[in-house]
């Protein structure tokens, strides 16, 4: 529905509690996927006064009881979007019939179908369009549930907790009753009804008890569900050896479904999986596919202590559930593949996702204090912002305080709706550390930027820190942070000095160490212990020394990174010039570097692949005032060319020796060794070597496992000709069957130069295989074109704008939450050279004046910053 009238602003400050406790719920589901009816009975009892206000969207109402009595119409208001009763007791029991339409829900918000299916997606505000419901956070009660539908159609009837009765009914129906013993928010309600395969298997908690797990997945799927069942298996045996924290249900139950918003859904005992994020074989998912399941699985089964034993007092408090679940699936990741190396992988994604969201106009705190749609803040600030934030609070408190302060959160605050002021409350009580500043992470937008210079004397070093924030929107005027600085002296043999910890808490500070030797350098930020944009006085002789001696391996990759973005920089600046980039010594010793890096026996795999991998697109505009982003992709493949003449023929030779014909498997060492044979690969391809053509198409035709096949489809695309079109052909009627490997296949055409330009886009959208309707099939292309395909995307003319505008806003007639993420690619506009400035502003203002969603006018309107 559209409106003409300014959408209402929800703020922080204006929170009230609720007014009536609901003690129990018991619902009903009569399940028709045209109409579905729905019978809700509530104990309530009043906490202050006021009338009692159920929100509703979407759904008819048949009536309302209170006691037994049947309300008139005159005893209650119904508006669009809510359902007002006055005038009622103290405690007492509330009926409510009503229908719904899944069949028409084109939103997959509330209760919907997707192939044949019932499914639900209650987050953040989709129980309203269940049944009249106060559909906020802070309301929790113990939920009972009944559903009734067609046996042979739906042989399956899930919901949430443990199933205690079930049955047949007359006219081919049967029924199953489900009762969750832990009081909950309406938002973690599910429900799924349908036919499925299932994977079963099970988990002996720390305290004796089998626990039944099941996975349900379409028909024939069952094998494919097997790594996440291993993933979940892991996650649970880690998190009661790492928090402590033992699984409560007798059972535990995951399915996947094709139609999703989202990711995956924490729903308390019934996880719901976008299918993309659970299913997987060698044969038809990559190693990334693989890692996403592997985390995705354990951060919703980790949210089972953080987000449904304890949850949001508000929306405004997401951060809490989502940041410290963000952290805890980052760390399992960490164990389970290697600490360097992880983390190098959420930091190149905070910096490729976050960094520019708190640059631009979309700024908002972890915590924001505002917002027309809560839908558009499950944004990258709010989850990896808000990790980065628990990251730094563990640091600063120690491991061992930091422990402490997790189980006090979790004793003293389980089976409530908690707010952040309470989760750093529980730390502060347990170490007995006034942790009033560090709170600024939660309230102050935008990423501190830290300078760092140094005096050398003969015995002596002296290093200063500096801090600065700079504006934001709404926040012109920023205090100092508590920013944890874990930082180290190296020389030409490796560390001269301990690791030190400063804690930048003003806006200088000056730290002097004994040190006597005369090279050295200051390896800053280890690990990256803050979320922050770091400047030095350091020039290319001490990143080339760091990348040669530095003891972490994670500040030895991001010496590497640094001079990458420099050298990509200028490079960008020369082509958007018109002058031809000019090799310098720096660029020599970079790639010298590079290759040392690669010929060295102390580091795997999986960290020379991501070394010999330069900074994105997007890090390198960052770090720029403003750029032709296109000039920033050429530069790219300029800098390529040079690391890979320095190394030709190490990267044959290595290629060559990665090669494995064995069985697959998805574990670390294996996904290393096709990582860095792939990354020698792609970069010989970018000096368009004689031999690249050749090993990618045997590849391609010999690929036993679908990161060999994808990554040779890459390759040839980088490579260019006839070649290209007949390979992408073969690979779509190879795997027309499959999906979830078709969405490969479209993300693969948008990042595509094609020579026709946009239209070879735009025609995708006419493909047979393209669903419109579907999140996944839209994201792959769509979203795939505006973030992989520079080249058009950007291109001058405004061509590829134009095609991007019309697909956000055809997406928006049919889903609101995901088209406005989408229409948040335009929030880097700001960083583009002036012309395209002026292109995307004339989009985003198109998108205001077609009197969009609430969703996409928010982001739009946030955006323009008009």
């Amino acid at each position: 529905m559209r409106t003409d009238t300014a959408p209402n602003v929800t703020k922080l400050s204006d929170y009230i509690a609720p007014n009536f406790r609901i003690e129990s719920v018991y619902l009903d589901f009569d399940l028709e996927p045209k109409r579905t009816v729905v019978k809700s009975k509530m104990k309530v009892s009043r906490l202050a006064e006021g009338p009692f206000i159920l929100d509703g969207d979407e759904i008819a109402l048949k009536s309302v009881k209170i006691d037994g009595r049947d309300l008139k119409r005159s005893e209650y208001k119904l508006t669009q979007t809510q359902l007002i009763l006055n005038n009622i007791p103290n405690s007492f029991t509330l009926e409510i019939e009503n229908s719904c339409n899944p069949a028409a829900n084109s939103t997959l918000m509330g209760l919907y179908v997707s192939g044949g299916r019932f499914c639900t997606q209650c987050e953040a505000e989709g129980f309203r369009r269940i049944t009249f419901y106060p559909d906020r956070p802070d309301v929790l009660s113990v939920f009972r549930v009944k559903i009734s539908g067609d046996k042979a159609q739906y042989p399956y009837l899930l919901a949430n907790g443990n199933m205690i009765e079930s049955g047949d009914l007359s006219g081919g129906r049967h029924f199953a009753v489900w009762e969750d013993p832990f009081p909950k928010p309406a938002y973690l309600f599910a429900l799924v009804a349908g036919q499925f395969d299932t994977l079963e298997d099970s988990f002996t908690t720390m305290s004796g008890r089998e626990i039944p797990l099941t996975i349900f997945v379409d028909p024939g799927d069952a094998p494919r569900a097997e790594y996440a069942m291993d993933s979940l298996i892991r996650s649970m045996k880690w998190d009661e050896k790492a928090f402590g924290r033992e699984y409560d249900l007798d059972r535990f139950m995951i399915v996947a479904v094709r139609d999703f918003n989202f990711g995956a859904m924490e729903n308390k005992g019934l996880n719901i999986f976008n299918s993309a994020l659970l299913l997987a074989d060698g044969e038809s998912a990559t190693d990334m596919n693989f890692e996403r399941i592997e985390s995705v699985v354990a951060h919703e089964y980790f949210h089972n202590w953080t987000g449904n034993r304890i949850t949001c007092r508000d929306w405004f408090q997401l951060c809490l559930k989502e940041g410290f679940t963000v952290f805890r699936d980052q760390e399992f990741s960490a164990d389970q593949r290697g600490a360097a190396v992880q983390r190098i992988k959420d930091v190149r994604a905070l910096r490729g996702r976050q960094f520019p969201e708190d640059a631009g106009p979309l700024a908002h705190p972890v915590r924001p204090t505002q917002f027309v749609k809560i839908d558009n803040f499950y944004t990258a600030t709010v989850y990896e912002k808000g990790a980065e934030i628990i990251r730094m609070l563990k640091t600063i408190l120690g491991a061992n305080e930091f422990r402490k302060g997790c189980d006090h959160y979790f004793e003293t605050l389980d089976g409530t709706a908690a707010t952040v002021e309470q989760f750093i409350a529980s730390f502060e009580q347990s170490s007995g550390q006034d942790l009033s500043q560090f709170m600024r992470w939660y309230e102050q937008a935008g990423t501190p930027h830290v300078k760092v210079s140094s005096r050398h004397t003969l015995e002596e070093l002296e290093v200063t820190f500096e801090q600065a924030l700079q504006a934001t929107p709404g926040q012109p005027k920023k205090s100092p942070q508590v920013i944890p600085i874990k930082w180290q002296v190296v020389g030409n043999n490796g560390a001269l000095a301990a690791p030190q910890l400063t804690v930048l808490d003003t806006h200088k500070k000056t730290v002097t160490i004994p040190v006597s030797a005369d090279e050295l350098s200051l390896s800053i930020l280890q690990d990256f212990s803050a979320p922050v944009i770091l400047h030095s006085d350091q020039n290319a002789d001490d990143a080339l020394r760091l990348m040669g001696n530095d003891p972490n391996a994670f500040n030895r990759w991001e010496a590497g990174q640094a001079l990458a973005r420099k050298l990509m920089g200028s490079t960008a600046k020369a082509i958007e010039s018109g002058v031809a980039p000019n090799p310098d010594n720096a660029l020599k010793r970079y790639s010298q570097a590079l290759r040392n890096t690669l010929l060295d026996d102390k580091f795997n795999n999986n960290f020379k692949a991501l070394a010999l991998t330069l900074p994105s697109g997007m890090e390198v505009l960052q770090s720029l005032p403003q750029a032709d982003p296109i000039a920033v992709s050429l530069a790219n493949g300029w800098l390529s060319r040079a690391v890979a003449d320095e190394s030709k023929d190490e990267l044959i030779r290595i290629y060559h020796s990665l090669k494995d014909d064995g069985e697959f498997s998805p574990d670390a060492a294996a996904a290393g060794r096709r990582a860095l044979k792939n990354r020698c690969l792609s970069l010989l391809a970018s000096r368009h070597d004689p031999v690249a053509a050749p090993l990618a198409m045997a590849q391609f035709n010999g690929a036993t496992n679908m990161t060999d096949e994808i990554s040779a489809l890459l390759i040839l695309d980088k490579l260019g000709g006839r070649r290209v079109d007949q390979s992408m052909e073969e690979f779509y009627e190879k795997w027309k069957g499959k999906p979830l490997v078709i969405d490969k296949w479209f993300a693969l055409q948008a990042g595509r130069n094609h020579p026709e330009g946009v239209e070879a886009i735009r025609k995708l959208t006419q493909h047979a295989a393209f669903d419109a309707r579907n999140p996944n099939r839209v994201r792959a292309l769509v979203g795939g074109f505006a973030m992989n395909n520079p080249h058009l995307f950007h291109n001058i003319s405004g061509s590829g704008y134009d095609f991007f505008t019309e697909q956000v806003l055809d997406m928006d007639s049919r889903n609101p939450s995901v088209a406005a993420r989408l229409l948040g690619v335009y929030e880097i506009w700001r960083k583009l050279d002036k012309n395209r400035q002026e292109l995307i502003k004339q989009q985003l203002r198109s998108v205001v004046k077609s009197k969009p969603s609430k969703n996409v006018l928010e982001i739009a309107t946030k955006t323009l910053g008009d």
